[in-house]
């Protein structure tokens, strides 16, 4: 996979990307499952034909560096802004599940004009007031899957079947993330900047998350100015991953609005 070479207020960065497809650009970004949570909704958008999507791994994920400096979600979001300058990218889609969604409505906030639209699906960062999210660092993987689907029994995982290097890109992934999200998941002062955002935004929500509880979709849905929210029911905390034809057929309709 190519890597990036991007300039930050910590200095130069090396971004990890997945990129593919032709057409508008779309931004693709992960959460703390790491990219295999969006590789298969990546595929699809491909398939519509009218897209190219580009998914960058999280520096710290997958095995790949991060700098000393990038410690935040916020430095996230710097980064992919960045990211879209030093690819020339232009009229970009961003679209975010969970942790991504937060890195997304960050990217947001910072009103790079290459950016068009933002899909934020069941994305983290919020702090409202007695509906705190899940306390994701005290679960193992079982308890996850459970919180995380509407159809936890689908997508359950043996872990005595990984081998050695997956357990060691999980333990790598959750170390990242915890570096990122800090223990709560939450950034107090995000709530207060949303309304700086300008563009067109899709708040996407599965009605049976219980990482992120449906108040914080509608924290976001309030406010961000003018934008939309969806509810689909039948997914939990990935719609890209329990209900992919759906989620696919809102941004569909969203990218040519």
């Amino acid at each position: 996979m190519p890597v990036t070479v991007v300039p930050t207020s910590w200095g130069e960065t090396p971004v990890t990307t997945n990129d593919s497809g032709a057409g508008r650009p779309v931004l693709l970004l992960h959460g703390g499952a790491g990219p295999i949570s969006v590789a298969r909704f990546a595929e699809m958008l491909v398939a519509e034909g009218d897209a190219r999507v580009i998914v960058p791994i999280h520096p710290g994920f997958q095995g790949t560096p991060r700098p000393e400096g990038l410690t935040s979600v916020r430095g996230l979001g710097e980064l992919y802004s960045e990211l879209l300058n030093t690819l020339d990218l232009r009229r970009v889609t961003v679209i975010g599940n969970s942790v991504g969604g937060w890195i997304a409505a960050e990217l947001a906030v910072r009103q790079n004009p290459r950016v068009e639209r933002v899909v934020l699906a069941d994305a983290g960062g919020l702090e409202v007031a007695g509906h705190p999210p899940a306390d994701f660092f005290s679960l193992n993987l079982e308890q996850v899957t459970e919180l995380s689907y509407r159809h936890p029994e689908r997508f359950r995982i043996d872990p005595s079947r990984f081998t050695d290097a997956q357990r060691a890109a999980m333990a790598g992934n959750r170390a990242a993330l915890k570096v990122y999200s800090g223990a709560g998941f939450t950034d107090p002062t995000l709530l207060g900047r949303l309304s700086a955002i300008r563009v067109p935004t899709l708040v996407v929500w599965g009605a049976a998350d219980r990482i992120f509880p449906r108040e914080h979709a509608d924290a976001y849905a309030r406010a961000i100015p003018g934008s939309r929210l969806v509810v689909i029911e039948d997914a939990g905390h990935l719609p890209q991953m329990e209900t992919p034809e759906q989620l696919l057929g809102l941004v569909r309709e969203f990218r040519g609005a």
